[in-house]
């Protein structure tokens, strides 16, 4: 078995301190332990560590499909300069939201997957995190008349459930970046310059 990237040891009391400043800035009532990872869904989720809020202002971290508590989970991330393919390894919770949301994210593959079936056709739901979107592809990994891909760039990326033998569409080709040109002095674009080298302002505003 390998040894975990993120111990009490070695993380737990950074957690705590950057945590700890965030929590008395905002004027929170809340407390909070990290502990040891758990796994009782292994399959799914199997974080190496695990941040729990409890406190009368917990209902504030649950608000809005639980908006500030990833948030503050994303933040801390950042602060140990975790990659992208590390950010399973560290869960936060508060009142079993996340097992409450695994349930809810695998009844509604398997309600999506037989909308499918009966449909036959393209299921597609709102963006979701990549850890969201995980739970998502394993519950349907065992479903021979469906498959799941995801779709989107960024925050917008989703996961949408096709009929075994449809194919994907082809993804929308992804808009460069438009850059103005800058002049030979360094201008951005905007109004061209006369030739005494002012800008031309366009009828009724001249220079004062």
């Amino acid at each position: 078995m390998a040894e975990p990237l993120y111990t009490l040891d070695e993380h737990g009391l950074r957690i705590e301190e950057f945590l700890g400043k965030i929590v008395d800035l905002g004027g929170f009532e809340l407390d909070f332990e990290v502990a040891q990872g758990e796994n009782p869904h292994p399959d799914i989720e199997d974080p190496e560590l695990v941040v729990r809020f409890f406190g009368p202002d917990v209902d504030l971290l649950l608000a809005n499909k639980a908006e500030l508590l990833l948030s503050l989970e994303y933040l801390t991330m950042e602060m140990l300069r975790m990659p992208s393919d590390h950010h399973e390894r560290i869960c936060f919770d508060a009142n079993d939201y996340r097992m409450l949301r695994i349930a809810e994210l695998r009844l509604s593959a398997t309600t999506a997957a037989e909308k499918v079936k009966r449909s036959k056709l393209p299921f597609r739901f709102s963006p979701m995190s990549s850890r969201e979107r995980r739970i998502i592809h394993l519950a349907l990994r065992n479903e021979p008349e469906v498959r799941s891909e995801s779709s989107g760039m960024g925050p917008f990326r989703q996961v949408v459930i096709y009929p075994a033998g449809m194919p994907a569409p082809p993804e929308p080709p992804r808009q460069p970046y438009e850059r103005r040109d800058r002049g030979r002095d360094g201008d951005r674009g905007g109004p061209p310059r006369r030739p005494g080298g002012g800008r031309d302002r366009g009828p009724g505003r001249g220079r004062r």
